[in-house]
């Protein structure tokens, strides 16, 4: 099935990563990419690889990215990962064994997170839909994130992806930053009927940071994976701190409007 599959990215300024995540790829007909005008190696990079289409576009959000993506390809199916995904062997071989001329719309992969290069026993990340046909589907945003619709027909891949990224902790705290100014949109603007769980959690914002930090080591099995793990709970940690510190400073803004 791997000749009806065209893999789609996003790409800012991920030279870091690129390079990697197109070395499992070099199986595609095409990889279709929507770079948001990276001004770092990236694009030469992405020139470097036959298969690649660049095709540039200013961000506005990751979900109108994608749908810009989608008008680009011709295939069957996609493929959606981002510039830090790495796929096994087990998942390409897991891919080749598809058969396209089936009943289900989509598969969703699972991940282990890699806390420089090493993969780790659990993360927080969820399964995502990554391979889906074309005329199915739909992305929407969901907070910081985004999200494809596919009609039809689910299953979930047996294998891994890894993600794997390299890019330095000023970046990574950047994006952060980023993302929770659109987290807090969400958390305070639904209702508490419509947050899941976790969000209800975060909203409270003292018990978060910590919950995320134990669950990380204790239940996901960071601890087992020495150093790396204590790093990535720490790290998802810090981003819950973040969260709630933007959490307590938009109350506190939202109370001086109201005085």
């Amino acid at each position: 099935m791997l000749e009806k599959i065209t893999p789609l990215i996003l790409t800012y300024n991920e030279a870091p990563n690129i390079c990697r995540t197109l070395q499992r790829l070099i199986w595609a007909t095409s990889i279709i990419v929507i770079d948001s005008y990276s001004t770092d190696e990236t694009l030469e990079i992405l020139y470097s690889i036959p298969q690649v289409q660049v095709f540039q576009r200013k961000f506005d959000s990751f979900a109108t990215q994608c749908n810009f993506g989608l008008e680009k390809i011709v295939s069957e199916w996609v493929l959606s990962l981002d510039a830090d995904y790495i796929l096994t062997d087990e998942l390409i071989d897991e891919l080749k064994r598809l058969q396209s001329e089936t009943d289900l719309n989509s598969y969703s992969a699972q991940f282990k997170y890699c806390v420089f290069g090493k993969p780790l026993h659990g993360t927080l990340l969820p399964p995502r839909k990554v391979l889906y046909k074309r005329e199915k589907a739909t992305y929407q945003n969901d907070g910081h994130a985004h999200r494809v619709n596919v009609e039809g027909k689910s299953a979930t891949l047996s294998s891994y992806i890894h993600h794997d990224d390299r890019k330095p902790l000023s970046r990574w705290l950047w994006a952060q930053d980023h993302y929770t100014i659109i987290e807090v949109k969400k958390i305070t603007q639904e209702s508490n009927n419509e947050l899941s769980l976790s969000d209800k959690i975060r909203k409270q914002k003292i018990l978060a940071p910590f919950i995320v930090f134990f669950y990380c080591l204790l239940i996901k099995g960071g601890i087992l994976d020495g150093w790396h793990g204590w790093y990535y709970a720490f790290q998802r940690m810090l981003a819950e701190i973040i969260l709630s510190i933007r959490l307590i400073e938009f109350e506190k803004v939202v109370l001086q409007r109201e005085r």
